[in-house]
């Protein structure tokens, strides 16, 4: 039974994560075809190329995710649900950094970001609801 007041812990988190960016880069160094990664910025749609500053990112933040299920999910399962294909993507080093911990809608609301860092907001969007729905859809598979 998982304990509703135990502490935010990354252990599993990072454990699952490591794994999942190891899966990720190998399949971008696939599309990349010459030796060098290939993604898409999850927010801008840029194309980053391996060698460029990004990121590997959870769409929706760990410690989030922990706080919304620790009462129904085992750190371990916890794990699975933060790291689902749906909500990790790749970003741009300073959007990571400038975006910090905050929820994405929050960071949003201030213009200057969406400027600054050539914010694909109609993009952005999309890929928050396939991470929610990602999230859900694991959340629910775990229930069973």
């Amino acid at each position: 039974m998982a304990n509703p007041n135990r502490p935010y812990s990354r252990l599993a988190i990072d454990k699952v994560f490591s794994k999942t960016k190891a899966a990720m880069q190998q399949a971008a160094l696939i599309r990349g075809g010459d030796g060098l990664a290939l993604y898409t910025d999850v927010y801008t749609g840029k194309r980053l190329r391996g060698g460029d500053p990004y990121d590997y990112e959870h769409l929706r933040s760990s410690e989030a995710v922990h706080t919304q299920f620790k009462s129904l999910l085992t750190d371990e399962q916890i794990a699975l649900v933060v790291n689902c294909p749906e909500n990790i993507g790749v970003t741009l080093t300073f959007i990571n950094k400038s975006k910090g911990k905050r929820k994405m809608e929050d960071w949003l609301s201030n213009p200057a970001n969406l400027t600054a860092n050539r914010i694909d907001l109609k993009l952005t969007l999309s890929n928050l609801k396939k991470a929610d729905e990602g999230i859900e859809k694991m959340v629910k598979s775990l229930m069973k």
